[in-house]
């Protein structure tokens, strides 16, 4: 299995994302990540949908968002010529003893410390996924008390823009 990702401009429009979920989850797919926001363009969202599966399925996936009412566009992004970012927030247990280490972390993954406490910090980190898991790793030994993840957020290199060519 391969993992894809797809990006799709919407109308935005109560009950469309449940319909896009339906479709992944009536072929059997697990959505890994998946984010949704406005774009540049009123009245539009784009969602970024991340699914680990063979070829021909998601085709038939492809074809079938493209037929959705409210759904512009539907584009897999390929690796070489996307920039793709994940965004977390870790609560980390902390005391005077660890907490210069936890700060030497964040400076070397260029995080950021967004809350302090007594007994733990808040960290900010975003990049790609590698990035936040090789974080995660360096904090588990400290305690991570809890983590928020965004989905990954995911857009074409270069001029070219999805929202091209639609008038609203």
């Amino acid at each position: 299995m391969s993992q894809h990702v797809l990006s799709l401009l919407v109308e935005d429009r109560p009950g469309l994302l449940t319909r896009v979920a339906g479709l992944f989850a009536r072929r059997g797919f697990n959505i890994e990540s998946l984010a949704v926001g406005a774009t540049e363009v009123a009245g539009l969202s784009r969602i970024t949908v991340v699914v680990s599966v063979d070829g021909l399925p998601l085709e038939q996936v492809t074809k079938q968002l493209n037929k959705l009412i409210n759904v512009i566009k539907v584009v897999e992004l390929e690796p070489l010529s996307t920039v793709e970012r994940d965004h977390m927030l870790i609560k980390v247990r902390t005391d005077a003893a660890t907490r210069s280490q936890v700060l030497e972390a964040v400076n070397l993954f260029r995080a950021r410390v967004i809350d302090v406490a007594g007994d733990a910090l808040i960290i900010e980190v975003t990049g790609e996924t590698n990035k936040c898991q090789a974080f995660l790793k360096v904090l588990e030994p400290f305690g991570i008390k809890e983590l928020v993840q965004s989905g990954v957020l995911a857009m074409s290199r270069g001029s070219k823009s999805i929202t091209e060519k639609v008038q609203k």
